[in-house]
């Protein structure tokens, strides 16, 4: 993936504004500016060139960002499609770059090679490498590559291989790497345990509910607690859901891989946190056993609700972790759910929602995203919506009777589950590609991770 001999051969590559193009193309070679030419290459956005020498080989490698939009504008994805583009071979980069956009540029190499193979007859692994550049911080680029392939593995593998147990699994594999202390709550223990909305939501199937917690992390250090939707399928429950709305629906666990691959990431780095992560993991299945419509469950939070639809059930599971996590009053209580379509209607699937009860927090979490290209979108807590959530017969509903709003009424029924803690940020995800674009195929995308591990390291880093 990387080499960091300079004195190894290897073959330069050229980021160019389109903006900038004419004044750079005048400066270089004749072979170079009649090859551009002829190809009509003028520096656009995701164009890459080759410049053959005189046995067919590239000599130089011109890759188009665009136009210039900011000093510092280069993203990851502005080099994640080069691994794909490019022959085998080993390259470096010949323009000079900000520590910032180098640290992009490096990842999105790292990113752009991701493979799912799990299912497939192995091929040749295609070694295409690039110098490693002088002014980035190569672990940390191997620790972003290892968190964001943790969670796109997870969420790329179907529901029969990614079962709630498999999901535990996985966490409780990365926790004894890095020495956690686990426990794990599996089926009718959830009752005794008081996990009562998690048993409701996952009794109907074949492969029993349960919740992993896990700690890490010296005592005395700020307590960073992270909650991730475990919902490893979703039909819908006995509200089932349309047969196109259920073809994605193995990656309604994605809250929960990103959760997870936030925290390797963490751990990884030692940031100084007391780090806790919640992880409720069911299938939302039918049985003659599933909660229905018009259910009133209990809740750890000792609040009752009526069930007003069994398809918001990601809201169920997340009550009681999000209350578990509240009784301990962590300094900073972050949860990560592909919660709402009412949130991908108001902003698409490649733009996250994120709400919180802390203005200065979100400010800085969006700025931090921002910075990492893994941009976030506040949105409002509006508690005047409040009482749509409200029931005849129960504390509350799990949904609002009005058909607007959608994103806002799911975060608003979290934030009643969060009574203590001052800090909270509630991210509703996607979590995947829709479209193929160069190093972004579609499949899982692992939103939020780099924007949350950046500001924790902002926050918190030695």
């Amino acid at each position: 993936m990387f080499f960091t001999h300079a004195s190894v051969a290897s073959t330069p590559i050229h980021l160019v504004y389109e903006d900038g193009f004419e004044a750079w193309i005048a400066a270089q070679d004749e072979l170079t500016r009649n090859w551009a030419a002829a190809n009509s290459f003028k520096g656009e956005r995701n164009k890459v060139l080759l410049i053959p020498n005189a046995s067919g080989r590239p000599q130089a490698v011109l890759v188009g960002l665009g136009k210039r939009s900011a000093k510092d504008d280069l993203s990851c994805w502005s080099s994640s499609g080069l691994p794909d583009r490019l022959s085998e071979g080993r390259y470096h980069i010949a323009s000079e770059l900000s520590p910032n956009a180098a640290a992009q540029v490096a990842l999105g190499w790292a990113y752009g090679q991701y493979r799912f193979d799990r299912y497939r007859k192995a091929t040749p692994v295609r070694k295409v490498e690039l110098r490693a550049l002088t002014n980035v911080n190569v672990a940390e680029i191997e620790r972003l590559r290892a968190a964001t392939a943790l969670a796109r593995d997870l969420i790329n593998t179907p529901a029969n291989d990614m079962t709630p147990e498999a999901l535990a699994n996985a966490a409780i594999d990365v926790g004894r790497r890095y020495g956690c202390r686990h426990r794990q709550i599996i089926g009718d223990a959830l009752l005794s345990e008081r996990f009562p909305a998690v048993h409701a939501v996952g009794r109907a199937s074949a492969v029993a509910p349960r919740v992993v917690d896990m700690e890490w992390g010296d005592a005395s250090h700020p307590k960073v607690t992270i909650v991730g939707k475990g919902v490893c399928f979703d039909t819908g429950g006995l509200d089932i859901k349309p047969g196109a709305s259920m073809l994605l629906m193995k990656k309604d666990m994605g809250g929960a891989a990103v959760a997870l691959g936030t925290a390797q990431a963490i751990m990884d780095a030692k940031l100084p946190v007391r780090l806790r992560l919640i992880i409720p993991a069911v299938e939302n299945a039918i049985a003659g056993n599933a909660f229905r419509p018009g259910d009133v469950l209990s809740t750890r939070k000792g609040l009752s609700v009526e069930v007003g639809n069994t398809d918001a059930e990601g809201r169920l599971i997340l009550c009681d972790g999000l209350a578990l996590a509240d009784e301990e009053q962590p300094d900073l209580l972050i949860d990560f759910a592909t919660l709402t379509g009412a949130a991908r209607v108001a902003l698409g699937p490649e733009l996250p929602a994120l709400f919180s009860n802390d203005e200065a927090l979100a400010a800085s979490v969006v700025k931090a995203s921002h910075g990492e290209h893994d941009p976030v979108w506040l949105m409002p807590l509006w508690t005047n919506y409040e009482d749509e959530l409200s029931s005849k017969v129960a504390d509350l509903n799990n949904v609002s009777s009005s058909g607007f709003s959608g994103a806002i009424f799911g975060a608003l029924f979290l934030k009643r589950f969060v009574t203590d803690t001052k800090s909270w940020l509630h991210f509703d995800l996607y979590a995947w590609n829709s479209k193929d674009r160069p190093g972004r195929p579609v499949g899982a995308e692992p939103q939020c991770l780099r924007a949350v591990y950046a500001y924790l390291k902002s926050r918190y880093g030695r």
